[in-house]
């Protein structure tokens, strides 16, 4: 029992050691076009978070309501997650990319036609259900990278993904402010369809041997993942509650800046996300970072800078350059924390990478859905400290967890030795 013990804690350092040396097929061109297809993707997800305070009047509704609102479209996402993203292990992923920007095209349009706040909902949930092209574009760029560059073609790819989320949020501000919110969804329905036009020519065709699994017993080996992969449980807890204080953040920052002493519109809450690109510039080093060095250490420094950013921002959000430093670090701590996290999962079964993806990135997003809807109580119950306590409080969960299993790793390997 203690040897199996001790083999199991083993394989949280080791587990990169024993994985595929896939060969080289990407080109910088190629990494280039994953990563603007992550962003402009997911961008979806996140346009309506500097958008809440002007829909929130137009439909006469509370901060608590347009919350839900925003917390739906993420639960919508850890749903697609769930359910689609392990198709990417059985059918060609070109053509489930292309199929799920057709989906997402629709539900924008829903959104940029709902008459009511609960179709609006209603159209929150699907877009964030139809929103999962990145969850199917990290893992096959994974797949086409060697084993040696799959952190720099991970952090590359990332780094589109966390701009898309900045500046989602930059964009729908400006364009909320001059044209009302409901355009950013038409603008973005149009964009979708040009991006499934281009993706359906420019991505290559998925030459991977797929397995033989129905879709039954697809969903029935994700638990089976999460029981036999403590890497995997790790980096599920880490991810979660980074991204649960992340949202709580970005769901809260329009509220606090239409207070005092700010008094700011949606298109300053949106111009934030300008900000928090320098964070994700810093994808492709820490990508690298993770290839030469131990992801997990990584991870733990990333957690620790995360949380110092909101401990920062609590003794200092009432003045500009507060907010502005904490939102750096905010942006830099939570992209560290996701590039190492999936250069270790991707790192781990090829057969099973979308799977090993779904279980992370559901438990991600439910993490941060938990983290909007404790963001907007925590803003309603003591308003920006509560957001700060809310979030650091997660963030002490992530660390305690990360010391807990370095000391019993380190301990049952000088057992051993």
């Amino acid at each position: 029992m203690n040897s199996e013990r001790i083999q199991t804690l083993e394989q949280m350092r080791a587990v990169e050691e024993r994985h595929d040396e896939a060969p080289a097929r990407l080109d910088k061109r190629l990494v280039l076009i994953m990563a603007i297809a992550c962003a402009l993707s997911v961008a979806n997800l996140y346009y309506i978070q500097p958008l809440l305070a002007v829909m929130g009047q137009e439909f006469s509704v509370s901060a608590n309501q347009m919350g839900f609102i925003a917390t739906m479209g993420q639960v919508g996402y850890a749903c697609g997650l769930l359910f689609i993203i392990p198709l990417g292990d059985k059918y060609n992923q070109r053509t489930l990319i292309v199929g799920m920007l057709a989906a997402v095209t629709l539900a924008l349009v829903f959104m940029a036609a709902a008459p009511s706040i609960m179709l609006v909902t209603v159209a929150s949930f699907l877009v964030g259900v139809t929103t999962v092209v990145p969850q199917l574009i990290i893992p096959y760029a994974a797949s086409l990278a060697s084993a040696k560059e799959r952190g720099r073609v991970v952090g590359t790819v990332m780094s589109g993904l966390l701009i898309g989320i900045l500046l989602a949020r930059t964009i729908s501000g400006l364009i909320a402010a001059q044209l009302g919110w409901r355009a950013m969804y038409w603008i973005a329905a149009a964009i979708m369809v040009l991006l499934a036009i281009l993706m359906r020519f420019l991505l290559p065709q998925d030459h991977e041997q797929k397995g033989d699994m129905s879709y039954p017993r697809l969903m029935q080996s994700l638990w089976g993942l999460v029981r036999e992969e403590p890497v995997l449980r790790e980096v599920m807890l880490f991810g979660a509650m980074a991204f649960a204080a992340f949202s709580a953040f970005w769901v809260s920052l329009s509220f606090f800046l239409a207070t005092p002493p700010y008094h700011f519109g949606s298109e300053v809450a949106g111009l934030f996300g300008l900000v928090g690109v320098a964070g994700a510039l810093a994808a492709s080093f820490v990508g690298r970072f993770a290839d030469r060095r131990d992801p997990r250490v990584a991870n733990g420094l990333a957690l620790l800078i995360v949380l110092l950013s909101f401990v920062f921002m609590w003794f200092t959000g009432q003045w500009l350059f507060g907010l502005i430093i904490g939102t750096i670090l905010l942006d830099l701590g939570t992209q560290a924390n996701q590039i190492s996290s999936q250069t270790r999962i991707y790192s781990m079964r090829p057969e099973a990478r979308n799977r090993l993806n779904t279980v992370y990135m559901f438990v991600y997003f439910v993490g941060g859905s938990l983290g909007s809807l404790l963001g907007t109580l925590g803003w309603s119950l003591a308003g920006w400290n509560g957001v700060c306590a809310v979030a650091s409080l997660m963030l002490v969960i992530a660390l305690g967890f990360y010391a807990l299993n370095t000391h019993k790793l380190n301990q049952q390997l000088q057992a051993r030795n």
